[in-house]
Formats: C-alpha cells, structure tokens, sequence
C-alpha cells in the first residue's frame, strides 16, 4: 500500500468515526444530563473536563479491545461476524435516530437537567456516567468492536486516526452544549437540531451497509486482512522493516 494510499485510508477512518461518534454523542443521555447541570451550575469548562474522563474511559476500552482483538481478527470468520454484528446495531442505530428526529420525539430537554446537583469532579464524573450506562457499553460491545476492527488493519495509525476522530466529536458537541448553557442563550433550535440527527441517521445507515457488505464477504473468503496469510517468520521480517 503506497503512502498517499494509507494517508487517504488513514484520513477516511478519521472522518467516518468522526460522523459515527457524533450521530451517537447527539442522542441524548447520561452524559448529557450532567453536562448541562453541571455548565449551568459552574461554567463552560465543566463539559470539556467531562469529556476527558469520558475519552479516558473510552481509551481504556479501545485498548482492551485492541488487545483482545489484534489476533483473532486475523480468522475471517471472527472479523465476518464482528462486521455482521456491529452493521446490524448500527442500521438500527441509524433507523431509531432517523424515526425520532422524524417524530420529533427528541429534544435537548435543557429545562429538566438544570435542577440536579453533581458532587464530584467533573472528570471522575464523566468516566463514572459513561461507565454506569448500558448503552455505552452495548455501542463498543458492537459497533466500537467493529471500528476497531476496521481500524487496526492499518495498524496503529489507524487506531489512532479512530480514536481521535471518535473523542473530537464528543468533545466538538459536549463543549458547544457546554457554551450555551453557560451563556443562557438558546443558540441551538430544536429544528436544527433534529435536521443535524437526520443527516446523522442517514450515514449511519449506509455506513452499516458497508460493514454488512463487508462481513458477508470475509465470511465467504473475500476481503483483505492484513497479516491472515503471513507465517511467523514473515510477521517478523515485516516488524523489522
């Protein structure tokens, strides 16, 4: 793979985990909840400080998933039903989004956040919501499993390029939820706000698509895993280059 490929590949993983964690981020949630209360009770920089226990324990699960990952992903049948699995959580991920933005069923709910008190740092905060949630741990139990996978066969650059795409977009939306409470304006119209889950929704679902397509294909012997066909020795020549 020549560099201006890898660099088009590397910049691809970037923007579409990009998209992925924001389609995701703009539901609302845990995370959220605490963001406004805290914002509202302490200023802006209570959500980017949220964010950074949020990142720190997405990092922990990245690097646990890419320890657990880094061999078996070379078995077609295993990278297959990872992609099966992480395609189908994010085509109703994308269809469920796409249904209550429709709907407007969904909202920033700003007024029934801004009562609750948080006592505690607004890092440890941040990783103690995200851990608690179920939701949290079901998105990286599929479609985060499923990243990783796509995004290790470019080795660590391409880990990196997903992680930091996935912790840009939290911290992008957290920190303007952050800024328009803190400033006690509504900069952000429910309109908007639905049009923006909508095109979300929308590359949610065709982004499935690719994982399913892609699945389907490693489970038939299609598709290129970097490093399924090499023998040991080869890895080792290859880690000395």
């Amino acid at each position: 793979m020549t560099n201006h490929t890898t660099r088009h590949t590397l910049a691809a993983i970037f923007t579409t985990s990009l998209m992925v964690g924001l389609s995701g981020t703009l539901m609302p949630g845990p995370l959220l909840t605490v963001t406004i209360s805290l914002s509202a009770q302490k200023g802006f920089w209570q959500g980017p400080l949220l964010i950074l226990g949020h990142a720190s324990a997405e990092l922990a699960i990245v690097l646990a998933l890419t320890a657990g990952l880094s061999r078996l992903l070379k078995r077609r049948s295993v990278a297959g039903f990872i992609g099966l699995v992480g395609g189908a959580f994010l085509l109703w991920m994308g269809l469920d989004i796409a249904r209550n933005a429709w709907q407007g069923t969904v909202s920033l709910s700003l007024a029934n956040a801004k009562g609750s008190e948080v006592q505690m740092s607004p890092v440890a905060a941040g990783v103690l919501v995200s851990v608690s949630n179920p939701y949290w741990v079901l998105w990286w139990a599929t479609v985060g499993m499923s990243y990783v996978a796509l995004a290790l066969r470019q080795g660590p650059l391409g880990l990196g390029s997903f992680y930091t795409g996935h912790i840009l977009a939290d911290l992008g939306w957290y920190s303007l939820v952050a800024f328009v409470i803190a400033a006690g304006q509504s900069l952000l119209s429910q309109s908007v706000y639905r049009g923006i889950l909508l095109v979300c929704s929308l590359f949610l679902i065709a982004l499935s698509i690719y994982f399913i397509y892609s699945g389907f294909n490693f489970l038939r012997g299609k598709g290129e895993i970097p490093g399924a066909n090499r023998t040991d020795g080869e890895d080792k020549r290859c880690a000395g280059l």
